[in-house]
């Protein structure tokens, strides 16, 4: 009778006694999360209106800092301190935010609070008292490292003093440089400049010029200002060249000795009509009917550049080349990516071969990884391998046209498995000896590249399972593999629900296949439909970012359980470590240091992202550039991102994007829906919807800010 009492008690409990059962609830539990329903099985809350009043209770300990929302909307005990460590984050509009250590919610910290942190910057920050229903706010008391202490700006010189003005939206001020910390800069230079020190009671920084790039406005000096920013290098250091110039070409009877000959087979490169870096050629023999030979040879790089030298030692650090627009900055020294390494035609070369016999059905009957001499034949661009493709006439037309029935099964077999068929457009510009771009075009992925896509696929999966795939209770050796992680859920769903609008859906859960070909699938039935780039554009950011890693946990887009980058050894330093340890391993060596290759992995990641991050600037600047003779003129184009600052538009024939801001939208008062990726007037309901057309006019290039603005032709 007394239990049945209690039990009823508990449907109708007040908001002072749930709200102190929670709080003892989450005390008794400080380090863990739960979500809503998990509270009310464990606080027995079985009526709807205490459901209610629970979340209500949850909703006010968030606002009162008491909990805090981690990943999931799960809910934790606050157990923040009052003084914290983490990172700073500056925003453009003012709200910049600390991000603690220990995760949880960002704080927010007033300008006025920021004592002189810059992006990035490690800081320590005292919470502010807690004023209710205002979010929770921080002040910074010390600056324990700098993210950044270089900056690339224009130089303004006055009489007595200058200063460095950036377009850097990270830095609030621009920095002031005594006379005598010049450099012999002039006013209107491009320069690099390094903060030495930024008094307390000072509102600018002071800084010392590092280097001066040239003239602004300059191609040249544009295109190292966009270097500089991101911190890569725009000149080779001379002795590392010096080092490159002895290393010789004379390849040794030794080394024909101890390597396979394959400089009487039929071998041929096909790359971009720009190239002069030539990674990876192929070779193919009949050597029974129904069974083929195919060698993939990829240059021999390590065979030159040996590990600890100096070539070495800045190729790690540059982990990368980097390709802009008009020009690429290589990993390594001239000449050993564009003449030793090269896989020039009619010259013999070194390579790491991955040799495949197939048969018909490009089924691998047998595989081998060695060392090899090659001499290839002729040197194919992309366009001459596909009039080959297209016409069934040419030189050599009898090996491509059988590489290419090889590579279309390869590549069936693999969507069949799950992979993700993403064919981006890529924007291109032709430019004139200065820099100038005059026209605009697009890269398409023809037949021609997926033939050597598959076949480096194929040779960088068969080098990563050689090493990774080892018998249940062995360990496999430390070995560098290129990783990819399955998409995030909440993602997919936002994905889902965003391509439903279009008429289209995804599978958000159950197989890793069966997700990834609900994926193809949507894909493929978008193919030149007008929301195709649009869809495209959204699914990859429901995607995660691959990256290199020692802990091997597959490659989710490409299907693959074991995958590594073994093709591209002039370019990637990713590549040269494989080269290396692969080489140690199939001589019987022991397994390699984990640490060292954990973090060697993750600065190729980041090097990687910050290479791409800027390329992607360039092609922002050529594309500005490209605008400005155009003023005043009226273009169609697709909304390509929604924000609460305004509209980003996609113009529709040369892919150049810019923004309405929201002081163009003046006929009403709009809000801006984040999930549904629209703004809707108040008064008249009027709604602009990511990808919805619309048609917009040129009314500002910024060059420096690489900014196109578009008004609302109506």
């Amino acid at each position: 009778m007394a239990k049945k009492k209690e039990k009823k008690a508990g449907k109708h409990m007040k908001k002072s006694e749930l709200a102190e059962r929670m709080i003892t609830f989450f005390q008794m539990r400080p380090n863990e999360a739960f979500a809503a329903k998990q509270l009310f099985r464990n606080l027995n809350l079985t009526t709807h209106p205490l459901k209610m009043l629970c979340m209500d209770i949850l909703d006010e300990m968030v606002e009162d800092a008491f909990l805090q929302v981690v990943e999931h909307g799960h809910y934790k005990f606050n157990d923040h301190g009052l003084i914290m460590t983490g990172t700073f984050q500056r925003k453009s509009n003012g709200k910049n935010s600390f991000i603690p250590d220990d995760g949880g919610e960002a704080i927010f910290i007033a300008e006025r609070k920021s004592g002189h942190a810059m992006n990035g910057d490690k800081v320590k920050v005292v919470l502010c008292a807690k004023r209710k229903r205002r979010m929770l706010e921080g002040e910074v008391i010390e600056v324990i490292e700098r993210a950044n202490d270089t900056f690339v700006g224009t130089l303004k010189v006055e009489k007595y003093y200058a200063f460095l003005l950036t377009e850097n939206k990270m830095l609030a001020n621009d920095i002031f440089i005594p006379k005598d910390k010049l450099k012999n800069g002039k006013n209107g230079d491009k320069a690099v400049v390094k903060i030495i020190e930024w008094p307390e009671e000072a509102k600018n920084p002071i800084g010392q010029v590092v280097d001066i790039l040239g003239q602004a406005g300059d191609n040249t000096t544009e295109m190292h200002a966009i270097l500089a920013e991101y911190g890569l290098p725009y000149i080779y250091p001379k002795h590392v060249e010096a080092a490159a110039e002895k290393i010789s070409d004379v390849i040794t009877p030794e080394d024909y000795a101890e390597r396979e000959d394959f400089r009487d087979i039929t071998t041929f490169t096909i790359d971009p009509k720009d190239a002069k870096d030539f990674d990876d050629a192929l070779s193919i023999r009949l050597l029974k009917p129904g069974l083929w030979e195919v060698g993939v040879h990829i240059a021999d790089v390590t065979h030159y550049v040996k590990e600890g030298s100096c070539i070495d030692k800045e190729a790690e650090k540059r982990a990368t080349s980097v390709y802009l627009v008009d020009r690429t900055i290589p990993m390594l020294p001239e000449r050993l990516c564009n003449l030793l390494c090269s896989l020039r035609p009619n010259e013999e070369k070194l390579a790491y071969s991955a040799i495949f016999e197939m048969n018909d059905k490009a089924e691998v009957k047998n595989s081998r990884i060695v060392k090899t001499v090659i001499k290839s034949d002729r040197r194919f661009t992309y366009e001459e391998a596909q009039a080959i493709i297209e016409t069934g006439e040419g030189e050599y037309k009898e090996e491509i046209l059988q590489l290419n029935k090889l590579a279309q099964i390869l590549r069936a077999n693999r969507m069949a498995h799950g992979a993700i068929d993403f064919d981006r457009v890529e924007v291109r510009f032709e430019i004139d000896e200065t820099g100038k771009p005059l026209n605009v075009y697009f890269k398409e992925s023809k037949e021609a590249n997926k033939l050597i896509e598959e076949f480096m696929l194929l040779a960088n999966r068969t080098v990563a399972e050689r090493i990774g795939k080892v018998p249940k209770n062995k360990k496999a050796k430390v070995f560098p593999y290129r990783i990819h992680d399955l998409p995030d859920p909440d993602k997919l769903e936002n994905l889902n629900w965003f391509v439903n609008r279009f008429g289209y859906k995804i599978r958000t859960s159950g197989s890793k296949s069966e997700v990834s070909k609900s994926i193809n699938k949507l894909l493929a039935a978008i193919k030149n439909k007008k929301e195709q780039n649009l869809i495209e554009m959204v699914s990859l950011k429901a995607m995660q970012k691959a990256k290199y890693s020692t802990h091997n946990i597959g490659h989710y887009g490409l299907a693959f359980d074991y995958y590594t980058h073994f093709t591209s050894p002039i370019r990637r330093f990713p590549d040269m470590m494989v080269h290396r340890l692969l080489s140690r391993y199939l001589a019987g060596g022991r397994t390699a240091q984990e640490a060292k290759y954990e973090d060697l992995c993750d600065h190729s990641s980041e090097m990687e992202q910050i290479a791409a991050n800027a390329e992607r600037a360039s092609i922002k600047y050529k594309q500005v550039e490209f605008m400005s003779e155009r003023m005043g003129q009226e273009f169609d184009g697709t909304i390509s991102g929604v924000t609460e600052w305004g509209l980003y538009v996609e113009i529709n024939e040369n892919k150049c994007e810019g923004m309405i801001p929201m002081r163009e939208l003046d006929d009403d008062y709009y809000d801006f829906d984040e999930k549904s990726y629209c703004l809707t007037g108040r008064r008249y309901h009027k709604k602009y919807s990511l990808g919805d057309p619309i048609r917009i006019k040129v009314v500002r290039a910024n060059l420096e800010r690489k900014q196109l603005d578009f008004a609302l032709v109506e």
